[in-house]
């Protein structure tokens, strides 16, 4: 379901000082917008930038390069790792 017709049952509380509120309600009146949507709106805004910045990179050409050849280099056996890897861990049933 599309997020803009998603149901709206959660609920998200915050404090603000008075000259925040009054920022923010001015920018809302500005935008035409209910400050709760004012509100909702550029914290959805920002918490997709701030996850996007986890999720993307960019690499100019020579570092692209060395990236894609380290992804692309053979495999070397890890003996220790795999041991590590291949023992019971304490959640595992013995």
């Amino acid at each position: 379901m599309d997020a803009r017709r998603e149901a709206k049952i959660e609920r998200v509380e915050l404090r603000a000082t008075s000259r925040q509120t009054t920022i923010i309600k001015q920018a809302a009146e500005a935008t035409g917008k209910t400050v709760t949507s004012f509100v909702l709106d550029a914290a959805f805004v920002e918490a997709q930038r701030a996850l996007a910045d986890r999720r993307t990179f960019r690499l100019d050409a020579e570092r692209w390069a060395r990236f894609v050849e380290a992804l692309d280099r053979r495999v070397k056996p890890k003996p220790r790792l795999r041991r590590l890897i291949e023992r019971p861990g304490a959640g595992d049933s013995a």
